[in-house]
Parts: C-alpha cells; sequence; structure tokens
C-alpha cells in the first residue's frame, strides 16, 4: 500500500527508491502490510520509516496492479494521508524523499504508471501538452 500525501502548497510527497524492485525510481512512500496488520497502522508504519513524518490515514484512493518478480502480480492500495508538521528525511528502504509539484513530476523519473494513475484519480491535474 501507498500514501498519497499532499502539503498545504499542494505539493505531493514521494520517495526514491533505494533498492529494487524500481530502485531509483520517484514513488509513493508506502510498503508491505504484516500479518495481523491493518492497511492504516501499516501506512503510519511505512511513512514514518520511509519519511520520518507522523500521518493520519484518510480514505481509500484507489487500487492498482503491478507486476512484480517471477510473474506475481501485486495489488497495491493507495489512500490519502495526512501528514503533521515537519521535514521529511530519507530512512529505510528511501534513498530520498521531498515535495513535489505536478510540474516537477513530469520531470521525474517515476514509477511506471505512477503519473497517469494520479492523474485519473485526479490526485494531480493533467497539463495541457
Amino acid at each position: 500500500m501507498g500514501g498519497i500525501v499532499v502539503d498545504g502548497a499542494e505539493r505531493l510527497l514521494l520517495i526514491r527508491r533505494g533498492h529494487p524492485p524500481g530502485e531509483g525510481l520517484w514513488s509513493l512512500p508506502g510498503g508491505r502490510v504484516e500479518p495481523g496488520e491493518s492497511d492504516a497502522g501499516a501506512l503510519e508504519r511505512e511513512l514514518l520509516e520511509e519519511t520520518g513524518l507522523s500521518v493520519s490515514i484518510g480514505e481509500l484512493a484507489g487500487t492498482v496492479e503491478r507486476p512484480g518478480p517471477d510473474g506475481v502480480v501485486y495489488e497495491i492500495h493507495d489512500y490519502f494521508a495526512t501528514a503533521a508538521e515537519g521535514t521529511p528525511r530519507p530512512g529505510d528502504d528511501a534513498a530520498d524523499v521531498g515535495w513535489f509539484t505536478r510540474g516537477d513530476l513530469a520531470l521525474l523519473p517515476l514509477t511506471s504508471g505512477l503519473l497517469d494513475t494520479l492523474i485519473a484519480w485526479r490526485v494531480v491535474r493533467a497539463e495541457a501538452g
């Protein structure tokens, strides 16, 4: 699962993956749900580990399927989240973390399908080409 965190300046919080899959690419912060965890509990833990920010989990934004190694397909649930005040810092599996505008997103090496999904979910607006 992943967290869609937007700040007051309408910037999106992203992490640069520090490990495969997608090493070096920018993506939503998130991770796996451990046994006994709820999605909300896992996402709170993962965002704190990857960004250093405490978050409150909101509504489900949507679900995507992404291929993994050996033909495994992962079902990823992404939730809206609100971050407490603070400056994000990379931790755990994140090589970097930052706040990005819609214009920034078009220039970043993003994980496959991320920008299209964020546009489809109306998290960011499509820009006229």
